[in-house]
């Protein structure tokens, strides 16, 4: 056993950071993170097990009372959610059937709402219920293939590393595409200048929606010809797109001539009008809005989420198992501090949120922001009381 160099590499004492001594020799700093990545990639924990009857399987019911403890209102999306969840999850167990005489097809959902009305939060709520692998790509940074930015297959990279790469499992994972308004079509006219990040990332999905086999790169990024790829058929990967798809109420509102039945652009605007908009959403609109059909055809789901009011956004404020204030709460008190949100308070919090347009995401920045000097000086007080007279925003 030398004491000067690394058993496992062999470099010398000098030109590492450390050798820590062992029974039987040494070990540098860089071995010792080789051999981390080597266990985290190879041995997987106990982890994702989906159901494996049709008994083990929640029914919609359940799922969408799951939900309802993380996820305030949009009831009509939860419930469109839990039942086509339910459905594809039913349609891997009567794959396994040897003797099915009918093949039941995927059913991918769309979910159309503005920033911050729980589109992500629903799709990740929902796959943490059913213990399956779960991951969230933003559309925006696919490119087509051949062009600076991240192939589609990339997003199935990502599925793997959650899934610790075991296949079989990262195969009956949810995968939520973030932002997928953006990637609609620029133009009508498709002989204009190439559309990389538009309709070409459309095509490109395609083969992913409609159950393929594809061959993806280990470590995500680009594919070269002398990588090994690791197999994925996505034949029974969920996959949940979300976008807040502005302009899409005008589309509607259009084909549905709304507009020339003499609505007033102030009636237009109610938050009752809109979702009495939302509700007849089609794919007719998707496609004027830049979403090809062949796309289109792959998403038979299409639902909606309702603009937040005051009143839900305080209710997800204090209501939900891991709500804003039941976090900060138990953050202060790990310091041994009392803290307390009057209902004024909240209601600030709230206003401000919405006010600068924010939507339910925005409501963790603005208590942040309230709260800044308070968890500046924690410890230094055994309770503290927020309302009107104390809360300070900075605009």
């Amino acid at each position: 056993m030398n004491p000067n160099q690394c058993s496992f590499c062999g470099k010398k004492r000098n030109e590492v950071q450390m050798l820590i001594s062992g029974q039987n020799g040494f070990i540098c700093e860089n071995c010792i993170e080789q051999a981390h990545s080597i266990v985290k990639d190879t041995v997987s924990p106990a982890g994702f097990s989906p159901a494996e009857s049709i008994d083990e399987l929640k029914k919609p019911k359940q799922i969408k009372e799951f939900l309802n403890q993380y996820v305030i209102g949009q009831d009509q999306a939860k419930k469109q959610l839990a039942i086509a969840v339910y459905n594809h999850y039913k349609r891997l167990l009567h794959a396994k059937d040897e003797n099915r005489e009918v093949e039941l097809e995927k059913s991918n959902i769309i979910m159309i709402g503005e920033t911050g009305t729980g589109k992500t939060l629903l799709a990740k709520t929902i796959a943490k219920e059913l213990n399956v692998p779960f991951c969230i790509v933003d559309a925006t940074i696919l490119t087509e293939a051949g062009y600076v930015g991240e192939d589609v297959e990339s997003i199935l990279s990502r599925l793997l590393m959650v899934a610790d790469y075991d296949v079989e499992k990262a195969e009956k994972g949810i995968v939520f595409i973030d932002e997928i308004d953006k990637i609609a079509r620029k133009s009508d006219n498709p002989s204009l200048t190439r559309d990389v990040s538009g309709e070409g990332v459309q095509q490109g999905l395609l083969k992913l929606l409609e159950g393929s086999i594809v061959n993806v790169p280990p470590q995500g990024g680009r594919k070269h010809p002398d990588q090994k790829y690791i197999q994925v058929n996505t034949q029974n990967i969920l996959f949940i797109a979300g976008g807040a798809f502005d302009g899409i109420k005008e589309i509607i509102e259009r084909r549905m001539n709304k507009q020339a039945i003499g609505f007033s652009a102030e009636k237009i605007n109610n938050v009752g009008e809109d979702e009495y908009v939302l509700k007849n959403i089609n794919a007719i609109d998707l496609r004027s809005f830049g979403l090809i059909p062949e796309l289109l055809g792959r998403f038979p789901i299409i639902t909606y989420l309702e603009k937040l009011t005051k009143e839900t956004m305080i209710r997800i404020m204090k209501e939900p198992k891991n709500s804003i204030i039941n976090q900060f709460v138990e953050l202060f008190k790990m310091d041994g501090t009392k803290l307390v949100f009057t209902d004024e308070a909240v209601e600030i919090i709230v206003d401000e949120t919405m006010e600068k347009g924010l939507g339910a995401r925005g409501l963790r920045g603005t208590t942040e922001k309230v709260l800044e000097d308070y968890m500046f000086t924690v410890g230094e007080q055994d309770e503290i009381v927020l309302s009107k007279d104390n809360i300070l925003i900075n605009k």
